[in-house]
């Protein structure tokens, strides 16, 4: 198994030395990947290398944002939300407005995922999120900007998969459009869950590509520290009702 990584900018740091990853964490962006690379590499054989990007390459190229909400990414907004400052979290909403913010820059196309529900219409095995009207429907505050910019286009899904959830009542596929309108050739990818909403998204439309369904689409890049995911330890679960097989960590333990 081969490993590529993009590289973003360092941590940055206030002027009291500290990380610019939120909470009083001092857990960066590269630290994380690299936990989780030596995780991995204690399971099975991996290969990790820097991708180096030829000239010309970030042309037809268009950024995908896949439900950074409040309900996902704000502290205290739901059940779904943060308990309290999340490093991983800060550092998902500062790279993917970082990134945004060049795209926009730039004119080059940008497309935000809205996780939304209508109140009488659950999702199991999730606790109600999302609801319509509630505020957690809507982007986080760091990212609100985005409604108002002519480059964005919003979609919204009802559904882990936004793939599925683009597709409109006609058949037709609000994604697909969206790639075929701008040409295309490569997507860039950021968002939260990275172990949900991101990976189902991610590997259908890497599908749909190789079933000549997304042209003219050729590469899909996920970048790690524009992702995140949720921490819901064992003893929330459980005194949520959900059981201990809902727990998920945010974050491996070191292999031993």
């Amino acid at each position: 198994m081969t490993v590529r990584c993009i590289r973003g900018k360092k941590g940055r740091r206030d002027r009291k030395g500290r990380d610019g990853t939120g909470g009083g964490h001092k857990m960066s962006g590269q630290q994380g990947e690299a936990d989780a690379l030596t995780n991995v590499k204690a399971c099975m054989p991996v290969k990790s290398e820097i991708l180096s990007l030829p000239p010309g390459y970030l042309r037809e190229i268009g950024l995908v944002i896949v439900d950074e909400q409040n309900a996902f990414a704000t502290v205290g907004y739901g059940d779904a939300a943060p308990k309290e400052p999340n490093a991983a979290v800060t550092c998902m909403v500062e790279e993917t407005d970082r990134l945004a913010r060049a795209f926009s820059d730039r004119k080059w196309p940008i497309l935000a995922f809205l996780d939304t529900h209508e109140p009488d219409k659950p999702e199991p095995p999730y606790p109600p999120h999302c609801i319509k009207g509630t505020g957690e429907e809507n982007l986080v505050p760091a990212l609100e900007w985005l409604e108002k910019d002519p480059a964005v286009t919003l979609v919204t899904k009802d559904c882990v998969n936004g793939f599925i959830g683009a597709i409109r009542k006609d058949g037709s596929n609000a994604f697909c459009d969206w790639v075929a309108a701008n040409k295309l050739e490569k997507v860039l990818v950021v968002g939260i869950c990275t172990d949900i909403c991101v990976l189902d998204f991610v590997v259908s439309i890497l599908s749909a590509r190789n079933h000549d369904i997304l042209p003219p689409l050729k590469d899909v890049i996920v970048y790690s520290k524009g992702c995140s995911t949720y921490s819901l330890p064992r003893a929330e679960a459980e005194s949520a009702g959900l059981g201990p097989y809902a727990a998920h960590p945010q974050r491996c333990r070191k292999a031993v």
